[in-house]
């Protein structure tokens, strides 16, 4: 199991189960510069097509080789998951999705990942989101497993849903009142404890300049990643990734002082408190340069 750096995801491409052209997306050819893919067989994927679309993909396994690019599952429930883990070729896969994650099922998925010691990411959705006791819970469930999980990820649509909401392409849910509660608490409980958290979809998939505006809000709330829905969105998000020539080189000078503190760009730097950060941005100017 080699572990992924949540930065290393880069835009996550979901892609159904059904789509035609999943052999050609997972090598790499059709998108070159996709870093990530996930294959769907929950919600972006019709009923009546679930049944061939197992079969296609038993296939699509075994004449699938593994590339630089990330190629994760998404099943339906922990049945659907427990069927496909003993599929042939299952191990070339990346890892997996844990979609609807709650204190009812997490004993069943975590006893599925534990046996196959495989990398996943659990993505919370249901009622969860707006209890802290029971998020707090969900974290504690997790942190023996924190070794297989690449980042948490929080389901933006579903959390509207259960607030009766629909947002327009104009607005920010960090600049909603209850959403915004509601993010920052989810947060503060996981990556207190050491875990990433993943970027929502942005549902406005032509708007490429709202797109922009959220994966920059993203980066500044503390998210990493982002599930995409249209391929245009790959270089966007690309060239938000891209780190600023000052940033950088205050990273730099914060990684090599020998200082507890010091001035630069105007700004106290304290490296004690600052490097974590600051690794990141050196990690993102490696895999996204500088711009």
């Amino acid at each position: 199991m080699k572990p992924i750096n949540p930065l290393e995801l880069g835009a996550t491409l979901f892609v159904p189960a059904s789509h035609k052209d999943i052999q050609t997306i997972a090598s790499g050819e059709k998108y070159p510069k996709l870093r990530s893919m996930l294959i769907d067989f929950e919600d972006g994927l019709d009923d009546d097509k679930r049944e061939q679309s197992l079969k296609s993909f038993q296939t699509f396994l075994v004449e699938y080789e593994k590339k630089e690019l990330f190629v994760f599952l998404r099943a339906k429930n922990t049945t659907m998951l427990q069927e496909i883990l003993s599929y042939d070729g299952v191990e070339k896969l990346s890892g997996f999705i844990l979609p609807k994650f709650s204190l009812e099922n997490a004993d069943d998925y975590l006893a599925l990942m534990s046996q196959t010691q495989t990398l996943f990411m659990p993505s919370i959705e249901q009622e969860e989101l707006f209890d802290s006791a029971k998020l707090i819970e969900l974290k504690n469930r997790l942190l023996p497993y924190k070794e297989q999980i690449i980042l948490v990820r929080i389901g933006f649509e579903d959390m509207l849903r259960q607030l009766k909401m629909k947002r327009k392409c104009s607005q920010n849910l960090f600049d909603i009142a209850v959403t915004s509660h509601t993010l920052a608490n989810f947060l503060a409980i996981f990556k207190s404890s050491g875990f990433d958290v993943s970027g929502g979809v942005y549902p406005c998939f032509k708007d490429s300049e709202g797109f922009m505006h959220e994966v920059k809000r993203d980066i500044i709330e503390g998210l990493v990643s982002k599930t995409i829905i249209h391929p245009h969105q790959i270089e966007l998000f690309e060239e938000c990734y891209s780190v600023k020539k000052e940033e950088f080189e205050e990273a730099m000078a914060l990684c090599e002082s020998s200082k507890a503190i010091f001035s630069h760009n105007n700004q106290m730097q304290e490296p004690i408190t600052m490097t974590p950060y600051a690794k990141d941005i050196i990690l993102r100017s490696e895999l996204y340069g500088l711009n």
